[in-house]
């Protein structure tokens, strides 16, 4: 048997991300249609048990590339190692999980290989031995269908949680195999890195709680008298909005997310971007708070399983692809709700 569809396991200090055994079982699906194998590629220093893990959760080997220059992520260094790889095994088809990592490691692999590159899958098929992958468009208004037609590998990065996590079978047992990618000197040097807000991943998250510019709109908080510049006290009042986001997402396990205009108001840390230039997201549930709805918001969240809306204005473009739309004060709404679903989960 063949084992031509590879699959990128991305990591971060030692723990695979969220959405890399979710790969790891999309890949299971294309290898089962195409008669092949499953190869993990593990690269970074000290990842033996990340390939062990991999093939628990679906891959029949693994290959890994081990090294202390790889102990942190630097793409030349990291490209080099998968093109190597890729290589070698006679890579048909590759997936890897989005991140920010992967989507520039990918662009920079197919570089190397001359080959193409698909963001964005939120599901495929396959037909006449090629992978058909579907990728929103046009803010994800429309769905199109996607082929790699190089002579290379088809590289795919697909969206975390669209395909079900497939569960571990310990004692599952295939070969793990060193590569040497004879990496050469690096020409670029990590200095080190700064935290971000604590909490659920966005990626990640199965809830997200997201605010827009409407948080700071609440004419009965009165800001502290040393506060005089306007902007300031926009400021100062969309932190007590968000203040009620974050009670809600506490109670709900859920990640903090935001618009880009509250981003770009100063509201919140650009981490917290929900967009087309933010993180793009397909969480269970999308709680969206005094967010308008701009199309740039939707192309972010709009494959979400359920959107519920907040919004005082019932035009709003939001509620057009809300499951679920409140129209009123977010002050008061969020409050009520955090109130009421704490009673629920605490029985």
């Amino acid at each position: 048997m063949a084992t031509n569809v590879f699959v990128y396991i991305d990591h971060y200090n030692g723990q695979a991300v969220g959405a890399a055994w979710e790969i790891v079982g999309a890949a299971r699906k294309a290898a089962e249609a195409l008669g092949a194998g499953v190869t993990a590629v593990v690269i970074g220093q000290g990842v033996s048990a990340l390939a062990e893990e991999a093939i628990q959760h679906g891959a029949d080997e693994a290959r890994i590339v081990d090294d202390p220059q790889l102990k942190d992520y630097r793409p030349e260094s990291y490209a080099t190692a998968l093109t190597k790889v890729l290589k070698d095994g006679g890579a048909q088809v590759v997936f890897l999980p989005t991140t920010a990592r992967t989507r520039e490691l990918a662009a920079v692999t197919a570089v190397d290989l001359e080959t193409g590159v698909v963001p964005d899958l939120v599901g495929f098929e396959v037909k006449d031995g090629k992978v058909v992958g579907t990728r929103p468009i046009y803010a994800g208004k429309l769905m199109e269908k996607v082929v790699v037609a190089t002579a290379g590998p088809q590289i795919f990065l697909i969206r975390s949680r669209v395909f079900p996590k497939p569960e571990a079978q310990q004692g599952r047992k295939g070969a793990v195999t060193k590569v040497d990618a004879a990496l050469g000197a690096a020409t670029t040097e990590v200095l080190g890195y700064k935290a971000t807000e604590a909490g659920v991943s966005l990626t990640d998250a199965a809830v997200i709680v997201s605010g827009g510019r409407g948080v700071s709109v609440n004419p009965k908080l009165t800001p502290p008298a040393d506060i005089t510049d306007d902007h300031q006290k926009e400021v100062w009042r969309a932190q007590q909005g968000f203040a009620l986001i974050r009670e809600l997402a506490a109670v709900l396990n859920a990640a903090v997310g935001a618009s880009r205009a509250a981003v770009d108001a100063g509201y919140i840390p650009y981490a917290n971007q929900v967009g087309q230039t933010g993180k793009v997201v397909s969480p269970d549930v999308y709680v969206a708070a005094g967010v308008s709805g701009a199309i740039q918001h939707l192309a972010g969240m709009r494959t979400s399983k359920t959107i519920v809306a907040i919004n005082k204005d019932v035009e709003a473009p939001i509620f057009k692809v809300a499951r679920f739309g409140i129209v009123g004060d977010l002050f008061e709404v969020l409050p009520a709700l955090t109130r009421e679903l704490k009673a629920k989960l605490s029985r």
